[in-house]
């Protein structure tokens, strides 16, 4: 118990952070750190002295670590980590390098995680994998937080909608206008590994070595494209995909943070000094080699351990009988790079030999014939095509990329290729085109124009969801993000009102400081003077330009003054027979940075019937 505990003060965080120190002092020791047997005493202690950490704290505990626990440990709570996230990310940042086996190569990890934390090329790679990594097993909240992650970033949620309504998603339906109508279809994984390959890709474009950069990804991404038709129809397909592409981890962070160090590293490969191909290569120039530079970098991400094992490749020659678990995953992603290599450094002819052969090498512990591993191969390569195509990757004509784009030859490519997010089985519209994906800041609000267009798609693809088997959650996302994209807002908010209480407090939401926003809001709606209380009784749908003006901030409630800082908001409260049941509330931090016409209100107005009418069915 937390010193603030036993004086009476309310359950927070910090306290939690305070137990959690506490209880790793005595896992790694074996002994209490409070040995007062009396409960009484014990508690007295703790409120009036600090913890005092054991001088030996156990094998390998250095003063990293011993800073950590004492800052966990601080008698005063705002003296501890702001969050047990924040004390789990230093643990992780501890453990981090010790993976490495030498100074030197420490040092280069080193180098590279201080330029992933310090500059502002990167970061929000690591961030974003790392977030997504860390969302529940639940798969109502894994799915909310996916929807979230990838709507932070105009750029991203623009390249996933493209991508999911390209010929090679044709399975998804076509059409698809909203993240969450994507997930909705394909199942959390799907979307997940789709997210995460665009993540690597957002952030190495445009720089100076941006064509080696672009090599190095559609190498990556043929590679888990291979991996997943070896796989087959089979449960591991998706893992496959990501444990092959994340085998080239080290590769795209050498080629993005040492461009020029990279280039020494092809240029000994190409004299074949040293021999021992690029991993040693790069031992020589960096000081540790490619797979401890992604394993090191995939461990701060976050990233599962069976993902962290397929980094590394196994060694030797294929077993003799088919393996499973996680040593068939690393099988699969070894044979799939070195697929994507053969295809990346010759030219169709013999390349087309090479594969023959490293698919006689695989042959036995795949248990598939040289013909199906390479139509394995044929199908990736339509795969990368027509995902380059949806992404607008160009390369240059003659250069070893453009080989991966080159159309296959091998094999007559099958009519419908089958990606690694397996599925639903349904008909593509070729006809259709994807609703506009709006590329404004928050400092600049979308047309009229632009957000009564959003608006119509996701109109459109709700009545579309509303006539299959829904899930509620599912329209209640959907109805969100649309409104949340169509009117450039900072977050969007959905209350449900509580019997008991008689509030409408917040349940779920979407965009910038959306969970914060979620458990501040609670509208008493027996609360006469509280606008929002005020205008859930009414049912008015209610537009505030300019929070900040003297008539209205006298109407704004004392929870919202203390806890929000939106100049500009947006209330639409849902009824069912006259009587509020839910509201959504989506702001602005700039004030008119919500534009709200006659068109686009009736369409807001359609979308929120349209989610009572989900709530009416789903009772």
């Amino acid at each position: 118990m937390a010193p603030e505990a036993v004086a009476g003060a309310a359950p927070a965080p910090a306290s939690d952070i305070y137990a959690a120190a506490l209880v790793l002092v005595e896992l790694l020791t074996g002994r209490r750190l409070i040995t007062e047997r009396d409960p009484v005493q014990a508690l007295a202690h703790v409120a009036r002295h600090a913890p005092q950490l054991p001088d030996d704290l156990g094998a390998g505990v250095d003063d990293g670590l011993r800073s950590i626990l004492r800052r966990a440990l601080a008698r005063d709570p705002a003296e501890r980590y702001a969050s047990a996230q924040e004390m789990c990310d230093a643990l992780r940042a501890w453990a981090a390098p010790v993976s490495a086996p030498t100074a030197a190569s420490n040092a280069a990890l080193d180098f590279l995680l201080r330029r992933m934390r310090h500059k502002s090329d990167f970061p929000a790679l690591s961030d974003s994998v790392a977030r997504i990594q860390r969302m529940t097993h639940s798969e109502d909240d894994s799915i909310a937080d996916l929807t979230n992650e990838i709507l932070k970033s105009v750029a991203l949620t623009n390249k996933l909608l493209r991508l999911g309504n390209s010929a090679p998603f044709s399975h998804l339906g076509g059409g698809i206008g909203t993240v969450s109508r994507a997930v909705s279809l394909v199942g959390f994984n799907a979307v997940r590994n789709m997210a995460l390959s665009l993540v690597l890709l957002e952030h190495m474009q445009d720089r100076g070595h941006a064509k080696q950069m672009r090599e190095e990804f559609l190498r990556t991404m043929m590679a888990g494209a291979v991996a997943a038709q070896l796989c087959g129809p089979s449960d591991q397909r998706e893992e496959a995909f990501l444990g092959a592409m994340f085998q080239g981890l080290g590769r795209m962070l050498c080629s993005f943070y040492f461009p020029e160090e990279a280039a020494q590293i092809r240029a000994l490969v190409a004299s074949d000094r040293p021999s021992g191909g690029d991993e040693a290569a790069a031992l020589q120039v960096l000081g540790l080699s490619l797979e401890d530079l992604g394993v090191g970098v995939a461990r701060v991400w976050s990233l599962p351990d069976s993902l962290q094992r397929c980094i590394r490749p196994p060694q030797g020659r294929p077993p003799q009988r088919p393996p499973e678990g996680v040593e068939r995953l690393r099988w699969v992603g070894r044979a799939a790079n070195e697929a994507a290599t053969i295809m990346l450094q010759h030219e169709p002819e013999p390349a087309g030999a090479r594969l023959q052969q490293l698919a006689a090498h695989y042959a036995v512990a795949f248990s598939m014939t040289q013909q199906e591993f390479v139509k394995a191969t044929v199908l990736a390569r339509e795969q990368l095509i027509a995902m380059a195509d949806a992404l607008d990757l160009r390369v240059d004509k003659g250069s070893p990329a453009a080989r991966l784009l080159a159309p296959p030859t091998a094999l007559d490519a099958p009519p419908v290729w089958a990606d690694p997010a397996t599925g639903h089985e349904l008909h593509y519209d070729a006809l259709q085109t994807l609703p506009l994906t709006l590329a404004q800041s928050t400092d600049v609000a979308p047309s009229a124009s632009q957000a009564a267009e959003v608006l119509a798609a996701g109109i459109q693809e709700v009545s579309n969801a509303m006539v299959e088997d829904f899930r509620l959650n599912d329209i209640v996302r959907m109805v969100l993000e649309t409104m949340l994209r169509a009117l450039g807002a900072r977050r969007i908010v959905f209350c449900l009102r509580e019997v008991k209480t008689e509030r409408m407090t917040g349940r779920f939401g979407l965009g910038e400081g959306s969970a914060d926003a979620v458990r501040a809001l609670a509208v008493p709606l027996k609360d006469a003077d509280d606008l929002f209380a005020a205008v859930c009784q009414r049912g008015a749908d209610t537009l505030i330009t300019d929070a900040t003006e003297e008539r209205v901030r006298a109407r704004l409630p004392a929870w919202f003054l203390g806890s929000f800082d939106a100049t500009s908001f947006l209330l639409l409260p849902l009824s069912i027979k006259q009587r509020p049941f839910a509201l959504i509330y989506a702001d602005h931090e700039r004030p008119g940075g919500l534009v709200v016409d006659d068109k686009v209100q009736g369409q807001l107005r359609t979308l929120r019937n349209q989610l009572v009418l989900a709530f009416r069915q789903a009772d």
